[in-house]
Order: C-alpha cells, then structure tokens, then sequence
C-alpha cells in the first residue's frame, strides 16, 4: 500500500531575540518578525537556512530608523508560553500558535484584526528561474496594437538564472468584513470579498499589492510579482508569483486613512506636484503641429476658459521612428519658440514618451551599442542604473532643453500582451500570459514594477539638473513607491459608455486607498466609436456632434473636476470645450461651470495636497474611510468626499439623451444621494442644510452634479481665475459651514520648485468655533507666501 508523505513540523521548537528581530524556528522553516513601528510589524517566511536582504528592498526599513535621540521608532517586547507566543508593542499583538505556527493580529485589549490560517498559513514552493539568451535561434515577432508595434519572443534558448519561490499565504477574514484596494482595476468590484483578482500590470490595470480592511487593518507585500488574491471556495489567500521568500507588513490602523498612511511610511512620502498640475490640463490624440498647440492656447485664452497646460500625445518625432525622443523638425521647427508662447499665456507644455524606441532611430542605436535594452526587445532596461541615466540624458538633450515642463509616460508597464488580442481574454488566461511575455523579457520577480523603475529615471534626471521645476509624470503604471516620484497615474484606455463612467469612480477609489495620491483618467473615455479589437467598444458613432455622447461627456467631466488630476483626453473625436457647443448651449455651459468651480476651490485644492505631502492625507476618499461607524457606506462606492469637507456625487445615468442620440422623456433630473451620518450637510450651490444618517433625492440638472459640505468644514475659496499663476496671491475667502467646530490649515508656497523640502512654505491654521461664532488663525513658516487678504463668510449661522 502507499505510505502518506509526513511534511516537516511546523511547530515552534525555538524562539531568540537578535538584533531588533524576533525569529520563531521549527523544522518546516523560520519565522521573522520585525516591528517597524507601534502599528507596523514586518512578518517573514522561509524554507531556508536565512533571509536574503535582496527581498523588499523597494520598502522603506522603519525598524533600522531611530529618533533624534538615538532611540528606535518601535518600543517592543515578547512573552512565551505553552501554546502561544505573543509579541507587543503599544499598539497591537502578534500572536503565534505554537503548534502550527499560525499569527493572529490583535489590538492590545484583545479586538480580532486578521488571522491566519490555522494550519499552513504560509507555504513557500521552490523553483527554477530561467533568463532568456538572445542568439541565432531566438524567433521575434512584431505584432500591431494601437501602442505600436510591439516585439514579442516566439522562441528563444534560455539559461538557469537560480532559484525562487511561489509564496502562498492564506487568511482567515471575519465574517461580513469589508476588503479593498489592490490597486486599480476595471470591472467596477468595490467589495473583494468572494472574488479573485489578478494583480499584474495591463492598460486598464494597475496592480498594487496592498490589501486594506474595512476593519482598519491593512497587509502591504514586499514582492514586486505578479500577484493573486483570493476569497472563493477555493480558499482565501495572497499568491505571489516569484520571490525569495514570503514576505509581508501588517499595518494594524485605527482607521483606513491611518492605514494608507502607514503604506506611505513603508513606501515613501508623494512630493508636492506644481501648483499648475491641479488646474485644467487639456489633452487629446493628438495635436499635429506647433502651429495648431499654440492655437488652441489663444482660443482658450480668447474664450477665458481656465487651463494651465496643454499635451502633446504620440508621433512628436519624425516619421516612423516610435519613441525618438526629439521633435519632428517640420512639424516642430522650432520647439523653444512654441512652448515660450505656450508661457506667455502661463499655459505649460507636457510631452508623451515611451520606453521603446524603433530600431531605426538614433536612440535605440545608443540602447543597443551599450547592450541596455531588455532581451529582444526594443524596450530600454529600466531596472538597470545606468540605463536609466542614459533615458533621462536623450530626454534632457532632444526635449528638456526646449522648455517642456512635464511628463506622459505612456505604455510603462511595458507588456500588454492583451492589446494583441481580438477578443478579451479571461482574467486568469490575461495574467497567465502577462507572466510568459514579460517573463521573457525581464524578471518576473521584477515583473510589475518597470512602471517604478522608469519614474524613478525621470524624476532622479530632471531633479540632477534643476530645483526651480518639480517633476510632472502622468504615467499608465505604477507601484508602491511611485509616489515619490511626482507621479500621476490615469486609468488606460477606456471606451465611452454609462457604465464605464460607473466603474471609474471605484477604480479610483480603490486605486488611493491602495497608498498613491494622485490618479485621473481620461475624460470621456479614450475610444468613443466603436470597432475591433476588443477595447474599442465606446457607444457614440457621432462622436462630440451626439447629443448622447456630449451628455456622458459633461457629466464625466464634472466628475473629473473632483479627481486630485483634472484631465481630458481621448482619440475619435477632440475634446476642447468648444466642440460640446458654444455660448448658451447648456452642454458647453456646464463645461465652463466645472472648470471655473475648479479653480474657484483651488485654495483647498492646494492645501489638501500639502496635506498629502505633510501629514500623508489622501485626496479621494471612500465615505468608509471617514464615516467608519455608519453602516450604510460600506457598500457606497459611487459618492466619495473630496478632501475631507466635500462629498461629491457623481451623475452616472442619462438624464437627457439615450444612447443612439433620442431623447429622453419624464426623467427626473435628480440621484439619489446618502448623507453619512454623525454631522450634518450643506448643498453646496444652494447652501440649503441637510441632516446627515438620510437618503435624499439630489438635484442632478445638467448643471452640475450634486455636491454637500460638511458642517464645520472651512472651505477656502478664491475668484476663479484663467489659470494658476493669475491666481498666485489674490485674495482667499473662507467659507465656514456651521453646525460645529472647524479645524483647517491653508498651504501656500512658491507653487513650483523644491524649495518646500526646505521649509519655505507658509501654514495658516483656522479654527472655527461654534460656540461663539469666532473664527481664528494663527500663521507659522514663511510668512513671504501669505499675501492675499483672508475674508470670512459663515454659512448657516442661526
């Protein structure tokens, strides 16, 4: 008969204390725990003999990092007894069962956060890697997406590169425990709850390992893999696909917004964009000419419609030659001439550029002779160093020296093998050939983190020859980290319809409360026709001349005017204002509306992103980060609050115009909204006061969509201006919205530079107090910011 194989034991037969580390030793491996700090522990799993240091290295190491008086960042200690073992610090315990060696993640007066699995919670399964070697027998084929030609590897000898490990660790959630994040996605899952996600990164994908809690816990992956969640019948873990060993952070946070907050600790602080990159930024595929850009400036200044900056997309170079990172010289004859013009209106110039390069342009060349090109590829080697300095010198020497102000990094993931497609594929056979390709073609261990890498050289370039000019990289992708490098992530390419619009709004959601700040996406929609393949499927042949599309597109950009980014761009048809209508026409008025409410809020814009930078706040907030005691905004996924004073309501049915172009009759111009409870709510055009904890029937006319302020909130405001650099020092009225006491703090700089690291920034703390009616302010930094005068309205003031 068969004998059963008996696996190693997993009990724990040793526990030290070395070097700020607790290690739990049995036969099957070693158990790591690092405390980084009070709410932050390090756990790790191996098989081997050590850790290897190479694991993670992308995380910032808190444990290692001390107070100004030598003392560490986490106070720590730990107890053993006959089945368990706990550690503790002032804000959590980690207990281990003995047998099993199985954690448990408590708060310190006993609360359940997360558990393990009680038996094999963490499993590591070893395996060859293998590295492509590019001869006389690799077989290349090039295949055309709208990306551009890419090259893919049909064949090819590969050679043993070491070992590695699949790493499984499997949870136990409670019961009807809310789970989000995991970066962005495009099926509109606002619950990960019962499903799995394919955490790799695609077009519409941005795949961020970091898992929050409704509960207020959060786990953080060290791995820079390809990733698999799941919560089905088939069990409930995360699945990583190659790494040293499992490795992860429990973050044990009070609230959700504590919790991204220790993911910005672990990844690093998100700088402060420029002043300008919250303005309107105007983009469509594609301007073709110097001449049409600097036309397009004098008719939004001739209409005194706000933007601050213009985008020039794809084909900037001569020809054919994809990804040349210099200026067509027909088109472009003289790129210093056009951006100074674009300056003298204080409109700034942003550029597309890619990692690939066509083999016939004299960047590639340079790629090539210094073997710095992934393997058969045409794509420059990120990881690399000295790769990374060379994309930087051709982008400083053919695009910088003009004047250009700003980054779109597009195609950063750099392998969409699902672009390639007629059809869409599954989920799992879409991450399953992400893995094949980019394996290829790079380290899977390194597999979803290019797009960090490659901000990484742009942001460390541009910063080596200025100060005077903060960096600005909207960029398809993206990971943990990115933040630190004045990144700004956009959602794909997506294709025009109602419910794309209603995904959006999760994909964003998701994507902030996964730890980065600053996401956007294209007004819209990129596709509006449709066609094949897959992707192309928007629902408006006519394009902005339908009435239907030019209502998506209104209601859409209304939304957009409350993203942290505030960006049109698409392909089919153009997308400045004046192709939605003209004066009098409601479409092309609630255009005009959303961008002059824009900079009228730009003051608290502002300051809320200094918040990001300061205290690690985040712009876009899901209801359940706020509002964790109210019960019904744990499945609300379609109003969210904007900073912390403004819940926005985004409009995404059709109120006016059925697809096809017909109108609609008998529809009432109205959504419901839910006003969370525990304050109560202000509309913000009527200013009419509404008790928070109901359900309500908004007006939702073309005008605007429905927005409230929360009582106590003090809002800043200014008189909108055409961009942000007329509105640099003019006065700031303060609106405060009683009912209760306010708190809020005004930042101010220089708007540009990186002078702020240093200290030169201006802080205006206010108060509000309801008891009285007084509004006070106390002023800290440097004063030179603080010019404009600060007036006071109180609203709802019995």
């Amino acid at each position: 008969m068969l004998e059963a194989y008996v696996g190693k034991k997993r009990e724990i037969i040793r526990v030290f204390r070395k070097d700020g580390e607790l290690f739990l030793e049995a036969e099957a491996g070693i158990i790591r725990l690092i405390p980084q700090v009070e709410e932050i522990v390090r756990v790790s799993y191996t098989e081997k003999e050590k850790f290897s240091d190479v694991q993670g290295c992308h995380i910032i190491n808190l444990a290692a990092e001390t107070t100004e008086s030598g003392r560490t960042l986490c106070n720590w200690d730990y107890t053993e007894g006959e089945r368990e073992i706990t550690l503790w610090t002032k804000r959590m315990k980690v207990i281990v069962n003995r047998k099993t060696g199985s954690l448990r993640f408590e708060k310190m007066d006993g609360t359940l956060l997360l558990q393990e699995a009680e038996k094999e919670s963490k499993i590591t399964e070893e395996f060859d890697v293998y590295r492509t070697v590019i001869n006389e027998h690799t077989k290349i084929e090039e295949v055309r997406t709208p990306d551009g030609i890419k090259r893919r590897i049909r064949e090819s000898q590969r050679e043993f590169a070491g070992k590695r490990c699949h790493t499984k660790l499997q949870l136990t959630f409670q019961e009807d425990e809310p789970l989000f994040g995991l970066g962005q996605a495009e099926e509109g899952i606002w619950n990960l709850r019962h499903t799995t996600q394919y955490l790799h990164q695609a077009n519409l994908k941005i795949a961020l390992p970091a898992l929050v809690s409704g509960l207020g816990w959060g786990i953080l992956l060290s791995t820079q893999s390809p990733v698999i969640f799941q919560d089905t019948q088939y069990g409930s873990y995360l699945y990583t696909e190659a790494d040293e060993y499992l490795d992860y952070y429990f973050i044990a946070g009070e609230t959700l917004g504590e919790t991204v907050k220790g993911i910005r600790k672990l990844t690093g602080k998100a700088v402060l964009l420029p002043k300008w990159a919250y303005g309107y930024i105007q983009s469509q595929e594609r301007y073709e000419t110097a001449e049409e850009l600097v036309k397009t400036a004098e008719e939004f200044r001739r209409r005194e419609i706000g933007l601050d900056a213009l985008v020039l997309d794809w084909m900037s170079w001569e020809g054919n030659l994809w990804g040349q990172k210099t200026f067509d010289k027909i088109r472009f004859p003289n790129p210093k001439e056009m951006i100074e013009k674009l300056h003298e209106k204080n409109i700034h110039f942003m550029i597309s550029i890619w990692p690939n390069m066509n083999e016939n342009c004299e960047n590639y060349r340079e790629f090539q002779e210094r073997n710095l090109l992934l393997p058969a590829s045409d794509i420059y080697n990120a990881f690399s160093e000295e790769a990374r300095k060379l994309y930087w010198e051709q982008v400083k020497r053919g695009l910088f020296c003009h004047g250009v102000d700003a980054w779109w990094c597009d195609s950063s993931e750099p392998f969409t093998p699902e672009w390639s497609r007629l059809y869409k594929p599954d989920p799992s056979e879409m991450y399953r050939d992400f893995v094949d390709v980019a394996g290829k073609c790079m380290p899977i261990e390194k597999g979803n983190t290019y797009g960090l890498y490659h901000a990484q050289a742009l942001y460390e370039g541009q910063r080596s020859v200025t100060e005077e000019k903060r960096v600005v990289n909207l960029t398809r992708n993206g990971y943990l980290g990115s933040q630190k490098y004045g990144t700004i992530l956009w959602s794909g390419d997506t294709y025009a319809s109602w419910e794309t619009l209603r995904r959006q709004i999760v994909a964003g959601l998701q994507f902030c409360i996964s730890g980065l700040p600053y996401w956007t996406l294209d007004i819209g929609a990129f596709f509006v026709k449709s066609g094949m393949p897959w992707f192309w499927k928007g629902e408006y042949e006519g394009g902005n001349t339908d009435p239907a599309y030019r209502e998506l597109y209104v209601r859409w950009l209304q939304y957009g005017a409350f993203l942290p980014i505030f960006r049109s761009h698409g392909t089919d048809c153009r997308r400045e204002p004046w192709n939605f209508g003209d004066k009098g026409d409601p479409f092309y008025e609630a255009i005009l509306s959303a961008i002059r409410l824009r900079y009228q809020l730009l003051p608290y814009i502002y300051s809320v992103a200094g918040a990001i930078w300061l205290e690690d706040e985040t712009m876009m907030r899901p209801l359940i980060m706020d509002f964790p005691e109210d019960s019904h905004v744990v499945e609300i996924s379609d109003e969210y609050l904007f900073g912390p004073s403004l819940l926005i309501c985004p409009v995404t049915t059709p109120m006016y115009y059925q697809t096809g172009g017909a109108a609609l009759e008998k529809v009432q111009y109205t959504r419901r909204v839910y006003l969370p409870e525990g304050t109560d709510w202000y509309d913000l055009y009527t200013r009419e006061k509404y008790e928070g904890g109901q359900e309500i029937e908004a007006n939702a006319d073309i005008e605007h969509i429905p927005v409230y302020v929360r009582a106590g909130a003090i809002l800043p405001v200014m008189k909108p201006e055409v961009c942000t650099d007329d509105a640099q020092g003019k006065e700031i009225s303060l609106q405060i919205y009683a009912g209760c006491d306010g708190d809020f703090t005004l930042y101010e700089d220089a708007g540009d530079g990186y002078a702020y690291e240093k200290g030169e920034y201006c802080l205006t703390h206010i108060h509000y107090c309801k008891e009285n009616g007084r509004v006070i302010w106390e002023t800290e930094g440097d004063l030179r910011f603080r010019k404009g005068d600060l007036s006071i309205e109180v609203i709802g003031e019995e």
